[in-house]
């Protein structure tokens, strides 16, 4: 079996948003940080690197049983990229509501949080996280 490289690790979550450059990006990591917790009940744990995720699920694929975040995201350089492990399918009118933002297959991208409905986006969280938690008890 071959295991995800990105794990989470022991490393502190709020050292590496400290470390952060951008003064917007880092607080924008700083208030996702919280709305993240409030809404999958768990705390940050870093993930690799660069990726703060929260709770964590199993799965299994062709290289067996596997684990991975809940949900998460990454204050990468050029947007927040925010983990929606399920995808978008089932979502497209909450992300009507939460302005300009771009999806991949499970990243949903924003410049920056100021410039997005922060009501619709903890509204779409909220259903998203609860629908992990639901499909992976």
């Amino acid at each position: 079996m071959v295991a995800i490289k990105t794990q989470p690790t022991k490393a502190d979550v709020l050292q590496f948003i400290s470390s952060i450059e951008n003064e917007t990006r880092r607080n924008d990591a700083l208030i996702l940080v919280n709305i993240f917790t409030e809404l999958s009940g768990f705390e940050p744990v870093m993930w690799g690197n660069a990726i703060i995720g929260f709770g964590e699920y199993h799965y299994n694929n062709s290289q067996g049983k596997q684990r991975w975040m809940l949900t998460g995201f990454s204050p990468r350089k050029q947007n927040l990229s925010l983990y929606i492990m399920q995808g978008f399918d089932d979502y497209q009118a909450e992300l009507g509501k939460i302005g300009n933002i771009k999806t991949a297959k499970s990243c949903l991208y924003i410049k920056q949080l100021a410039k997005i409905n922060m009501s619709a986006l903890k509204h779409f969280l909220a259903k998203a996280i609860a629908d992990m938690k639901t499909k992976y008890p």
